[in-house]
């Protein structure tokens, strides 16, 4: 379960330069080639494809871009919701459904201001037909208390196989002793699944209509493995960042269990384990700070099919777990992989990955 089974670093071995820059990088599977495909972004957070070519990223002050292709100008789209652009807060992810074709819907998570505080929401617009703005934004789910301060709103995305829609929600920072994360009529520290028209798709007993599971501190990747089960990626306090598998009605531990420790010094709530609370599949120590979630198809790359990606923050690299290896670590590193956010693999079989210190989108993918 621990990360640290073992690790294969991945080498820059090649940089190229002409129309579109590129450098290839060596890892497990043979070389891979990094292209650039957009640049010019402030801090990217979340990254969808549209099922003509074209694609989306959110840039947490509060803006979204369309990119016809790899390369192009962006179009800067109009209609979006007002953001608490603080701290860890602002236009957080996005999901464009598989009926886009057909709805032109699309799903923000974004920070709202609530008072002297802010919250954690989700809201959908219908895209117009030339893409240059959001029409008709409604709010879906508001969490019911906004916490002052601007960490951990979580808040990625994802559309479950029946076409409900998974939110995740952080715990809002408040701490080893703050115990909304394990409150079930609060938000905080929660994934929420809602139906497409808002209301809940999960109601357990007791709790805040909506909730899925509690006991997250600050989930910034969630994503569906090949079968279609929900997994997030989750930052700990010093140490202890967690891959959990995500099912309904379970308790995920934060902050009466964890494997990291306090800032500081000190352990947190009741040590790592206790009966009713879930283990993680996996955690890292020292942390990484992942973000971005991804389970790969294969398409491309044979070899990593079912294989978990995620980004690191914190240490600059982009994360491949094993399964069928005990989740034995590879970390892919080359000067692109610069405070990675988000991890999607394109409708193609590539995986593309947003970098907040480049302000750049890139395109990982096997040499030709």
């Amino acid at each position: 379960m621990r990360g640290s089974v073992w690790v294969l670093t991945g080498t820059l071995v090649l940089a190229s330069s002409g129309a579109v820059a590129a450098s290839v990088v060596e890892t497990s599977a043979g070389p891979m080639r990094i292209e650039l495909v957009a640049t010019g972004l402030e801090e990217p957070w979340g990254l969808g494809f549209l099922p003509d070519g074209m694609f989306l990223i959110t840039e947490r002050e509060g803006a979204l871009k369309l990119f016809a292709a790899p390369g192009a100008e962006p179009v800067q789209v109009s209609g979006l919701p007002e953001v608490y652009a603080e701290g860890q807060g602002g236009l957080l992810d996005i999901l464009v459904p598989r009926d886009f074709a057909q709805s032109r819907e699309i799903w923000l998570s974004y920070s709202l201001p609530q008072g002297r505080g802010a919250g954690t929401a989700l809201g959908r617009a219908v895209l117009s037909g030339d893409g240059t703005r959001l029409e008709g934004f409604e709010p879906v789910f508001i969490s019911p208390e906004g916490g002052r301060g601007g960490r951990h709103f979580g808040s990625r995305v994802v559309e479950a196989v029946d076409g409900t829609i998974f939110l995740a929600v952080g715990d809002r920072g408040t701490g080893p002793d703050g115990l909304e994360a394990q409150d079930p009529m609060r938000a905080e520290g929660k994934i929420i699944h809602l139906n497409r028209d808002g209301s809940p798709a999960t109601v357990l007993p007791g709790t805040l209509p909506g909730v899925h599971s509690l006991g997250h501190r600050n989930p910034q990747g969630m994503a569906l493995d090949v079968q279609g089960g929900l997994w997030v990626v989750e930052h700990g306090a010093q140490g202890g960042d967690e891959l959990n598998r995500v099912e309904a009605g379970r308790n995920y531990g934060w902050p009466v269990i964890a494997y990291g420790e306090d800032y500081g010094g000190g352990q947190i709530g009741e040590g790592q384990a206790k009966p009713g609370m879930e283990q993680p599949v996996f955690y890292w120590d020292p942390s990484i700070a992942p973000s971005g979630l991804a389970f790969y198809s294969g398409a491309l790359v044979s070899a990593w099919a079912g294989d978990v990606f995620t980004g690191s923050l914190k240490f600059d690299y982009v994360s491949r777990l094993n399964p069928d290896n005990g989740y034995a670590e590879e970390r892919i590193s080359s000067p692109e992989t610069g405070r990675v956010r988000d991890v999607v693999e394109a409708p193609d079989g590539s995986i593309w990955f947003l970098s907040v210190y480049d302000g750049a989108a890139y395109r990982m993918a096997p040499v030709k």
